[in-house]
């Protein structure tokens, strides 16, 4: 799969995906509709403190890194995933905006500041990104005015606690899931 930065500083630039069928890598429709999505919402990415958890190539936290934020933490697991995503880091020459975590999604410590924005990418069907969810908010990742996008497969149950779906776009076989959590009860 080709994959390239959609807008912003590196515009057109290509990004390399992981070798093998491990990883599903965002295609670019999905990603221009998901920062769509994002910009109507947010206005600009200038300064954002971003997430790509489950992060494959890098490719969603490079996007946001394009169009202006200001830092992004990388979460994978996956070997060859993380050579692709430390391969695109260094083609953009994005290392100083850049904080790469070899490892699982829930092994992440607590935060030291909620994330602006968290984009989650993470494998169909396999309820993972829920448990993060509930993981990260506990940890103090996700805070009150942080926006989340959750990528599931359309035809993918979201049987979300304590966050609301905020908006939804089917594209192709991907449902974007753009959420934020729900106020405490008094």
């Amino acid at each position: 799969m080709s994959l390239r930065i959609i807008a912003g500083e590196w515009r057109g630039r290509k990004l390399a995906a992981p070798q093998g069928d491990t990883t599903r890598p965002t295609a670019d429709r999905t990603r221009e509709t998901l920062f769509s999505m994002l910009l109507s919402r947010l206005g600009s990415f200038e300064g954002l403190r971003c997430a790509d958890l489950f992060a494959g190539s890098g490719a969603l936290g490079l996007e946001a890194l394009s169009r202006g934020a200001a830092h992004c933490l990388f979460a994978e697991m996956d070997p060859a995933a993380l050579r692709a995503l430390r391969g695109n880091i260094a083609h953009l020459g994005a290392q100083p905006r850049c904080e790469v975590r070899a490892g699982s999604v829930l092994a992440l410590a607590p935060a030291r500041a909620a994330c602006d924005l968290l984009l989650l990418d993470p494998p169909y069907a396999s309820g993972a990104g829920l448990v993060a969810l509930d993981r990260l908010a506990r940890l103090g990742w996700i805070g009150p005015a942080s926006w989340i996008s959750l990528e599931t497969a359309a035809d993918e149950p979201l049987r979300l606690r304590g966050f609301a779906q905020v908006a939804e776009r089917k594209v192709g076989k991907a449902r974007i899931s753009l959420l934020q959590r729900e106020p405490a009860a008094p």
